[in-house]
């Protein structure tokens, strides 16, 4: 049946290879199985063989990102990390990649503690100035890696001046778009070559898989990652597809959600005399609102925030009941992280300090709670946290 839709809204919903011919169901089904029968020598049903080559259920999330990201291919893995090191893996020793100035911690680690082993480097540039980020080009550079905004420091990248940069000294331009989905953001509609996801977080946004995502805008990079995605193995399994699938069709619906309370959330935070900054890039006069709302729907429902020296962060995180203190982001439950020690613990001290990664940042990931007990919730943590003279 012909897709006769044009907004995104209806593409999360019948995008990419939707239902079943053989049964008429509305839901692609699970195959889970590790292999499949042959007619004969090289005559396979349906175009499969072995489960980590293909999967029907694997390839209709795969159609699916690509449809919604607007890229040529998408490629599911095992986690956010195998989707990046699928990335990293296009590259050969004596490669460097330049990386925004904060980046998630573990995409620091892979590239510090593994990729560097294989002589593949990269150096930290700061990608919100497109002036000094081509000052940082040298001759080993092949491509740009962006998060925008960035984990966890919110800062937002110009990614279409960036990308017209990159493609003007022929680099890659990758974008992990895991914080504003596609939804929000298309970097590839802005210049990007690839772009990668966490899929844990709002894709599937019930904190119940992990998994990660990456989509191509060229057929070249499709067959390179496709080539890499079978013999290094790390694919996501049926199971955690058909559940990604399910979840992004209600990623426009809760991230509504999602940004209408952090925008209240925002504001209360930084009405608060007890909070020192509010690092939000919907705020009119945040670095870079011009540019984010340029290139996205809205600021997102990511905040971090830093209370007064005369407020302790360690008894704010023993406080808070509602928000639960964990690792990750962009479930329907708000989570609120210590960055230093959990989400970018892998980055040195030096690095955390000169990017601004202090031991009193709080990242908080709103979730689509009711409003008001997630403003009580905070007003109680930070009440229990301040220090008594």
């Amino acid at each position: 049946m012909a897709k006769n839709y044009k907004n995104i809204d209806s593409a999360l919903i019948h995008g990419g290879i939707y239902g079943d011919a053989l049964t008429g169901s509305v839901n692609v089904p699970i195959y889970q199985t590790s292999t499949y029968e042959q007619r004969g020598l090289g005559e396979l049903i349906g175009g499969y063989e072995y489960s980590r080559t293909g999967n029907p259920t694997r390839a209709a999330l795969e159609s699916l990102i690509a449809e919604l990201e607007g890229g040529l291919a998408g490629f599911g893995f095992a986690s956010g990390l195998a989707a990046i090191t699928a990335v990293l893996s296009l590259f050969k020793s004596g490669d460097r990649l330049l990386i925004s100035s904060n980046v998630y911690g573990g995409t620091y680690r892979v590239l510090d503690g593994v990729f560097v082993q294989f002589g593949i480097h990269y150096t930290i540039s700061d990608t919100t100035d497109p002036a000094a980020f081509e000052r940082a080009i040298t001759p080993d550079v092949k491509a740009v890696l962006i998060e925008s905004p960035a984990n966890p420091l919110l800062s937002v990248t110009d990614i279409a001046a960036i990308a017209d940069v990159a493609h003007k000294h022929h680099l890659l331009t990758i974008v992990d778009n895991t914080f504003m989905t596609p939804y929000l953001q298309r970097p590839i509609s802005l210049g990007a070559d690839i772009v990668v996801h966490s899929a844990t977080k709002y894709l599937g946004g019930h904190s119940d898989l992990v998994a990660g995502l990456v989509v191509v805008n060229t057929r070249e990079l499709a067959d390179k990652i496709a080539y890499i995605q079978n013999a290094t193995g790390g694919i996501v399994g049926p199971f955690d597809a058909f559940l990604l699938i399910r979840g992004i069709k209600t990623l426009g619906v809760r991230l509504d959600r999602h940004v209408a309370n952090a925008e209240k959330i925002a504001h209360y935070l930084r009405s608060l005399d007890s909070v020192k900054r509010v690092y939000y890039p919907g705020f009119e006069d945040a670095q870079g609102h011009d540019i984010q709302m340029r290139q996205a729907r809205n600021g997102g429902a990511m905040i971090s925030f830093e209370l007064r020296p005369d407020y302790d962060y360690r008894i704010f995180f023993k406080s808070v009941g509602l928000i639960a203190l964990a690792e990750s982001l962009g479930g329907v439950e708000s989570l609120v992280c210590h960055p230093s020690t959990m989400t970018h613990a892998a980055f040195p001290r030096e690095i955390r300090d000169k990017v601004g990664i202090t031991d009193e940042l709080i990242r908080l990931s709103v979730g689509i709670e009711d409003t008001g007990d997630l403003i009580a919730d905070l007003a109680q943590a930070i009440a229990a946290s301040e220090v008594k003279s």
